[in-house]
């Protein structure tokens, strides 16, 4: 059971960074807080709630955005947040990431600086994001540069999709303990790679890219889950990381279809259990299609 001060978040065994990969510090903050509340039946009893803290991000001391977060890996979102938002590259172009949550702050040094910073972040785009996300203009109009790999290369049987959903029913998480927050995850096949919980499911994902990241964790054989509804942002930011199929616990919007169906990604939405609705990119998806129950007959007497 996570406690105060535990990170809500889950790793396969530890792989090596990518060379040049930043210095990152390992800040940790506590991710439930206990209060006390007067229930239904008027009774007095304590329960947990999610943490939640402002992270102000200075790249080469320059203030760049305030992410809301529970702070469970503070350092590989911040990451992810650059390199979803196309302000880097690639990692080796940090040089570190410093996060003191005594002042609420993430330090980001860049080895040469980022050119144009402040043209490239002076169009936003607020999202419909858990916490208010953002995300720069330029970001969206480079989506239809981004090219995954075809529907022979990356698919998945339904037996996979049940395993995974297996898993994810009984993984222990902060959203069983409290509620209120996301729950995102990486699988390879049946595996579960990487687990992380965040108040918004854009941190959570923007967390997923920066593990990604550090160490050379390619997309394409990859599926990404995620608890929270399957917008247009969360759509492009799983393309941006090369994932080409994305199943969600809940639902998917007409603008996350489109783009979906533009990049030829496979979107799988309201699955849980052993049920789920396919909605786009079905050349990707190996059908096992489950028995129907016959319907009930009601005899009257």
């Amino acid at each position: 059971m996570a406690l105060p001060g535990e990170a809500t978040s889950r790793v396969a065994p530890a792989l090596v960074p990518v060379p040049g990969a930043p210095r990152l510090t390992q800040a940790s903050t506590e991710m439930l807080r206990e209060i006390r509340i007067v229930d239904e039946y008027g009774e007095s009893r304590p329960i947990l709630i999610p943490t939640e803290r402002p992270l102000t991000v200075f790249v080469d001391k320059r203030e760049l955005v305030t992410l809301m977060t529970l702070g469970a890996c503070p350092e590989l979102l911040v990451l992810g947040y650059l390199l979803n938002q196309r302000l880097i590259g690639q990692v080796s172009q940090v040089e570190s990431i410093t996060v003191d949550w005594e002042v609420g702050a993430a330090a980001v040094r860049t080895h040469a600086g980022l050119v144009d910073l402040e043209e490239r972040t002076a169009h936003r785009v607020v999202t419909t994001g858990c916490g208010q996300g953002t995300v720069f203009g330029d970001m969206m109009d480079g989506i239809g540069q981004l090219c995954l790999p075809g529907p022979q290369e990356a698919r998945i049987r339904q037996g996979t999709l049940h395993r995974m959903l297996e898993t994810m029913r009984q993984q222990d998480s902060i959203h069983r303990k409290a509620g209120s927050v996301h729950g995102c995850a990486l699988f390879h096949g049946g595996e579960m790679l990487m687990f992380v919980e965040d108040v918004g499911r854009h941190n959570a994902i923007d967390t997923i890219s920066g593990w990604m990241g550090l160490h050379g964790v390619q997309g394409a054989d990859k599926v990404f889950y995620t608890t929270g509804r399957l917008t247009s942002e969360m759509v492009m930011k799983a393309a941006q990381i090369g994932v080409p199929i994305i199943v969600s616990r809940n639902g998917v919007t007409a603008m996350g279809h489109a783009m979906a169906e533009k990049l030829g990604m496979a979107l799988f939405g309201r699955a849980a259990n052993r049920h789920f609705l396919c909605y786009t990119g079905f050349e990707r998806f190996d059908s096992e299609p489950e028995q129907q129950r016959a319907p009930v007959r009601v005899v009257t007497g």
